[in-house]
Protein backbone atom coordinates (compact mmCIF):
# COMPACT_ATOMS: atom_id res chain seq x y z
CA UNK A 1 0.00 0.00 0.00
CA UNK A 2 2.88 2.17 0.74
CA UNK A 3 4.31 1.48 -2.68
CA UNK A 4 1.07 2.32 -4.58
CA UNK A 5 0.56 5.61 -2.56
CA UNK A 6 3.92 7.47 -2.98
CA UNK A 7 3.86 6.10 -7.16
CA UNK A 8 0.33 7.84 -6.74
CA UNK A 9 1.71 11.06 -5.28
CA UNK A 10 4.73 11.21 -7.34
CA UNK A 11 2.95 11.18 -10.35
CA UNK A 12 0.45 13.37 -9.50
CA UNK A 13 3.00 15.82 -8.60
CA UNK A 14 4.64 15.44 -12.46
CA UNK A 15 1.30 15.91 -13.40
CA UNK A 16 0.67 19.19 -11.87
CA UNK A 17 4.33 20.29 -12.98
CA UNK A 18 3.53 19.27 -16.47
CA UNK A 19 0.26 21.52 -16.25
CA UNK A 20 1.29 24.31 -14.77
CA UNK A 21 4.94 24.24 -16.97
CA UNK A 22 2.12 24.09 -20.02
CA UNK A 23 3.48 20.87 -21.62
CA UNK A 24 0.42 19.11 -20.61
CA UNK A 25 -2.78 20.80 -21.02
CA UNK A 26 -6.28 20.44 -18.23
CA UNK A 27 -8.22 18.46 -20.81
CA UNK A 28 -5.82 15.44 -21.65
CA UNK A 29 -4.64 15.42 -17.52
CA UNK A 30 -8.38 14.85 -16.94
CA UNK A 31 -8.63 11.96 -19.70
CA UNK A 32 -5.39 10.38 -18.57
CA UNK A 33 -6.21 10.65 -15.09
CA UNK A 34 -9.97 8.91 -15.84
CA UNK A 35 -8.17 6.39 -18.42
CA UNK A 36 -6.25 5.22 -15.29
CA UNK A 37 -9.28 4.88 -12.91
CA UNK A 38 -11.16 2.95 -15.43
CA UNK A 39 -8.07 0.67 -16.17
CA UNK A 40 -7.29 0.31 -11.98
CA UNK A 41 -11.12 -1.75 -12.56
CA UNK A 42 -10.47 -3.94 -15.15
CA UNK A 43 -8.78 -7.49 -15.03
CA UNK A 44 -5.71 -5.57 -16.12
CA UNK A 45 -5.50 -4.20 -12.60
CA UNK A 46 -3.39 -7.22 -10.75
CA UNK A 47 -1.03 -7.63 -13.59
CA UNK A 48 0.15 -4.17 -13.41
CA UNK A 49 0.13 -3.79 -9.88
CA UNK A 50 2.34 -6.86 -9.71
CA UNK A 51 4.67 -5.37 -12.69
CA UNK A 52 5.12 -2.08 -10.50
CA UNK A 53 5.96 -4.00 -7.29
CA UNK A 54 8.20 -5.99 -8.86
CA UNK A 55 10.18 -2.50 -10.04
CA UNK A 56 10.27 -0.62 -6.97
CA UNK A 57 11.56 -4.75 -5.20
CA UNK A 58 14.48 -4.11 -7.98
CA UNK A 59 15.07 -0.40 -7.32
CA UNK A 60 15.11 -1.31 -3.21
CA UNK A 61 17.66 -4.08 -3.97
CA UNK A 62 19.98 -1.79 -5.64
CA UNK A 63 22.92 -1.29 -3.55
CA UNK A 64 25.42 2.39 -3.71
Amino acid sequence: MAVSLSVVLLLAIIMVVLIRGGSLKAGPAVVAALFGFFLASTGMAPSIQRFMNSIAETINSISF
